[in-house]
């Protein structure tokens, strides 16, 4: 028995195997309820934890939220199909609240729902991950690059392969946008069985610490497990570094369930190396445990390791690199040491996928990561780029490299960044996001990000308190006091206006992002467009005389 699904909302497989409610119910521990006329023969062949997304057949997984119960939903998910719910205690109250009295519905009622929904997911799509390859990838920074770099030399090899992503999913060439960066685990395990249908071989994905901490890749079993570095973000959903780590973790300890078979891990960090020694914990009866691939792009020796790198003039680098088989020349078109390092982690994950070394780097050498050091280029003499850096960590880092880049090119160019900060999120960070910019930019302009439902000009009071407090000594030669203009739009033009031959303007922050958050409304707005449209009308305007 089989249903069809139009292809609508989420991505979902076409067919699935219907799946009793009583196999559900044992295969969690939920205890069984029946409403009205249902009884323990019903099928359930779809998940979702959104009632407007529910299709006939669907369970509605109705859990506890911020504000509000997802049971109080449940009577928009029984009209759209939905034939059983997944709950807690609280829930299963609530339903008698809600749901006419003329309802029939199985109720699985499970004191913490949330812990079974990936399992339970994953059984009713017929466990897609274990029918292709799955690869994971986690860490501050990177994760996109990496994956995209991955994905080209899996292509490269012949593979079929999906990308799952902060920037979108790809499905055998097929683009989709992605809300978060690691869907739950209802919408992930549907496009895994989505993807297995359409002959896909292997997957590609970021998994964010929130996936890992809120068990959203419950149910996954990843092939592959890659880390790339850790600094500080998502501080106010962990509350401190140490834990930050261990929602990493989960991803590499041998005894996590949603632990991957093999790790690949950078240790040109202090969180690299400490997770190394984290894949290699010994638990008893954990059998005979393949040793972590390690990676460096710095002194500590590693299964890869790069040698040397030589800069060219337009910020690409080109480096000799020591894996198991011998030396491999690699080139990283994206600028930045930091790129090295994804470009050796990409390598390294793909030969562990079993592509082979001068695929995985001919493949790597042509990568383009939207968002990630875009280039905009309307014929301006001066470099204007988009990048989604909106960690103190990696401000840090792009501005160090477009700096070097600007000493190799000789032009002797200024840097102009403009940055924000994003709204109800990790408050701690935005001072060190302002100081990082002070320190790496002559002109720093702070502006809107995704201000989402707080106070816009509280938080650029917080990004300019930061940067006004790195002393003058601490800043490039020249540099301009900060700046502040609310209006993203006008800021970037601030910054477009006050380039001049040679300079380097980059717009921090959203990247690849086509929408800007305020008061809970999500509005048009591309920083590249932007970007692309303050150029054209400067060369319109003669500014560049």
């Amino acid at each position: 028995m089989s249903s069809d699904r139009r292809r609508r909302g989420p991505l979902r497989p076409r067919t699935v195997t219907p799946i009793p409610v009583g196999v559900l119910s044992a295969s969690t521990g939920a205890r069984l309820d029946l409403i009205g006329t249902a009884d323990t023969d019903t099928v359930v062949t779809g998940v979702t934890l959104r009632a407007q997304d529910v299709r006939p057949g669907d369970l509605f997984a109705a859990l506890p939220g911020g504000s509000t119960h997802g049971a109080r939903f449940a009577d928009q998910a029984v009209a759209a199909g939905a034939v059983a719910v997944l709950t807690d205690p609280a829930g299963r109250a609530e339903l008698a609240a809600v749901l006419p009295p003329e309802s029939s519905l199985v109720v699985l009622v499970h004191p913490q729902p949330r812990t079974v929904l990936g399992a339970l997911s994953a059984r009713i799509y017929g466990n897609p991950s274990q029918r292709l390859k799955l690869i994971g990838i986690t860490g501050t920074s990177g994760k996109t690059t990496t994956a995209y770099m991955v994905e080209a030399a899996l292509l490269a090899a012949g593979l079929s392969v999906g990308l799952i992503g902060t920037v979108e999913t790809r499905v055998d060439g097929v683009a989709q946008p992605s809300s978060l960066t690691t869907p739950e685990a209802p919408t992930l395990q549907a496009m895994l069985a989505a993807m297995v249908e359409q002959g896909v071989d292997a997957v590609v994905m970021e998994v964010s610490s929130h996936a890992l901490s809120l068990g959203r890749v419950d149910g996954a079993h990843f092939a592959i497990g890659a880390f790339t570095n850790l600094s500080q973000d998502h501080l106010d959903f962990h509350h401190t570094m140490s834990a930050y780590f261990d929602a990493k973790a989960q991803l590499f300890h041998p005894a996590s369930p949603t632990h991957a078979v093999r790790s690949v891990i950078c240790v040109d960090d202090d969180w690299g190396r400490r997770m190394v020694e984290v894949a290699r914990t010994k638990v008893a009866g954990g059998g005979t445990q393949t040793p972590p691939v390690t990676v460096s792009t710095g002194e500590v020796r590693a299964t890869w390791q790069i040698e040397s790198v030589a800069v060219a003039p337009d910020g690409s680098s080109q480096a000799v690199v020591a894996g198991p088989d011998g030396a491999a020349e690699l080139v990283v078109p994206l600028p930045g040491r930091y790129n090295v390092a994804n470009a050796l982690l990409a390598v390294a994950t793909a030969t562990c996928a079993g592509v082979d070394t001068a695929t995985a780097v001919g493949a790597i050498a042509s990568v383009t990561v939207p968002g990630r050091l875009q280039r905009i280029d309307r014929g301006q003499d001066f470099l204007a780029l988009v990048d989604y850096a909106h960690k103190p960590g990696a401000v840090q880092a792009v501005l160090g490299t477009l700096r070097r880049q600007a000493q190799a090119a000789g032009a002797g160019g200024r840097v102009a960044i403009v940055i924000g900060a994003g709204g109800d999120r990790d408050m701690a960070k935005r001072p060190l996001m302002g100081a990082a910019a002070a320190r790496g930019a002559e002109l720093v302009i702070v502006t809107d990000d995704n201000p989402r439902s707080e106070e816009p000009g509280a938080i650029r009071a917080e990004v300019s308190a930061g940067a006004r407090a790195v002393a003058t000594s601490d800043r490039p030669a020249g540099a301009q006091p900060v700046q502040e203009i609310g209006d993203r739009a006008a800021a970037i033009t601030a910054a477009i206006a006050w380039a001049r031959t040679g300079d380097t303007v980059l717009i921090a922050g959203k990247g690849h992002e086509t929408g800007q958050e305020i008061d809970g409304v999500k509005h048009p707005f591309d920083d590249r467009e932007v970007t692309a449209a303050a150029l054209d009308a400067r060369q319109t305007n003669g500014a560049d005389a």
